[in-house]
């Protein structure tokens, strides 16, 4: 099917930036959240990041502007989602949430809509089987910066079909992704490598192997990554990188996938990464300092 308008679930690091990159490929698009002040939140950082566009030449200030224009925020879940043709859903990780919300979104859409969630580990399958359309259900994974990660993970459920996974590669190229095709496991294919190695960060920290910046740099240096996983996993922030190693756990019954206690206990402390100020690093100081374990 043909898509012109996309609703966008979440305001958030990653809703904003889905909602940003479909605004900039053309698309209509309404982004929706549950309080004010996280739209206020998704749409300024919006602006900031196409302003980091114009800086650098690679648009106007006009372009920008009509980019920005074509996102509206809004409160209301039924008016976001009715005439959508796409729904991407990127609310928190949690699986109740994302249940319920489904249920409302599938009263309120057109019967003809496309849903996608941008889940990293939870079942696709699980979240189709509360709405009416499983055929036409499908993971839509994007990473984090959306604006700049190239890359789509597409995730078929049970009954999703061949049109709805076409349209999706579609909408991906469209917005300047490249796609891969995964059948539905927990973590589909890059989380399930990803999370183990981070966690394995963190056990390395917790038993004092390294500090935190040595580690860091020397995945850097040695695996040629962009980041060290502390700074990711500061980045993604920890509380949900908890939850998926705990999600991990219960659906493949294998310990190897369980969380550091250190990674809990910072947690509980409320020490989440970059969105509480404080992680494996402290941003309070220009650049973040390391924390000391």
């Amino acid at each position: 099917m043909e898509v012109k308008k996309i609703a966008v679930l979440g305001a958030g690091q990653m809703g904003n930036g889905i909602a940003h990159v479909c605004a900039q490929a053309g698309y209509e698009v309404k982004m929706r959240d549950i309080e004010q002040k996280f739209l206020d939140g998704g749409m300024a950082t919006i602006k900031k990041n196409l302003g980091r566009g114009v800086t650098k030449g690679k648009m106007t200030q006009e372009e920008a502007d009509k980019i920005l224009a074509r996102v509206k925020p809004i409160l209301d879940l039924k008016e976001a989602v009715k005439d959508a043709d796409l729904v991407i859903e990127a609310i928190p990780e949690i699986v109740k949430l994302k249940l319920d919300t489904w249920k409302e979104v599938e009263a309120a859409a057109t019967k003809q809509a496309v849903f996608a969630s941008n889940t990293s580990s939870i079942s696709i399958t699980q979240m189709a089987a509360v709405t009416k359309r499983a055929d036409r259900f499908i993971g839509m994974h994007f990473f984090n910066p959306v604006p700049v990660m190239q890359l789509v993970e597409i995730i078929k459920g049970q009954a999703t079909n061949d049109d709805t996974v076409s349209t999706i590669k579609a909408v991906s190229a469209k917005i300047g992704k490249q796609t891969v095709l995964v059948k539905e496991a927990p973590g589909f294919a890059v989380n399930r490598v990803l999370v183990p190695a981070m966690n394995e960060a963190v056990f390395a920290i917790q038993e004092g192997v390294a500090t935190v910046e040595d580690l860091d740099l020397g995945i850097k240096l040695g695996l040629n990554w962009p980041m060290g996983p502390l700074t990711l996993l500061d980045f993604v922030g920890l509380d949900t990188a908890l939850y998926i190693a705990d999600y991990f756990v219960e659906e493949f019954k294998d310990s190897k996938y369980r969380a550091p206690a250190l990674l809990r206990k910072m947690v509980r402390a409320g020490w989440l990464g970059r969105k509480s100020g404080k992680g494996f690093y402290d941003y309070s100081t220009d650049p973040p300092k390391p924390m000391r374990f």
